[in-house]
């Protein structure tokens, strides 16, 4: 039985871009994600799935971004964040996404229009790629398991900032609102 059905699945990549991927990852590479990514991107498109690339910004003053007290803070540039944290990897540039998203939290969902161009496309299935996996694509999954989508996490398409997070996000969170794979069982779909 196949894993999903090309015409009613979308690819969803969070945040590759120059902001996050300039970061520290582990235990997968920025490179490794991109790559992986890449692939599943053109097996997708090929086969008549759908393309979502979905990226963070903020509007210069950072009006748009949540601003809450935490214990630990992630500080923006003042005066908005540079084209080069925006930017997509060439990879990435060179694929034409069917939906790019601009999204100003953790979840690609909230607040933005995902879900509605997604059941435009009659889409049922997603596959998510992306850093960082116990953040943005763990937000997302959660808010697409709400939605009742069928979620297909690429392990090694998906990356963090160690490997602890990693394993506690794809041992114990994901596998209870997705199914977790590796790029080459997707592939083989």
């Amino acid at each position: 039985m196949p894993l999903y059905d090309p015409r009613t699945t979308a690819l969803v990549s969070i945040d590759l871009q120059g902001l996050v991927l300039s970061r520290q990852l582990a235990p997968h590479s920025a490179q490794q994600i991109i790559d992986n990514t890449v692939a599943i991107a053109n097996k997708l498109k090929a086969d008549g799935g759908t393309t979502v690339f979905v990226t963070v910004g903020f509007s210069p003053d950072y009006a748009d971004a949540v601003n809450q007290p935490t214990d630990e803070t992630f500080t923006l540039p003042p005066g908005g964040l540079p084209a080069a944290a925006l930017a997509p990897p060439a990879e990435i540039a060179a694929l034409t996404p069917d939906v790019a998203i601009i999204k100003r939290q953790w979840s690609a969902f909230y607040g933005t229009e995902l879900d509605l161009q997604l059941r435009r496309r009659g889409i049922k299935t997603l596959i998510l790629t992306g850093v960082a996996t116990n953040f943005g694509v763990e937000s997302t999954v959660r808010d697409a398991y709400a939605a009742n989508y069928a979620v297909i996490v690429a392990e090694d398409a998906v990356t963090t900032f160690s490997q602890d997070m990693q394993d506690f996000s794809c041992t114990k969170v994901l596998p209870r609102l997705s199914r977790i794979r590796k790029t080459v069982e997707i592939l083989a779909n």
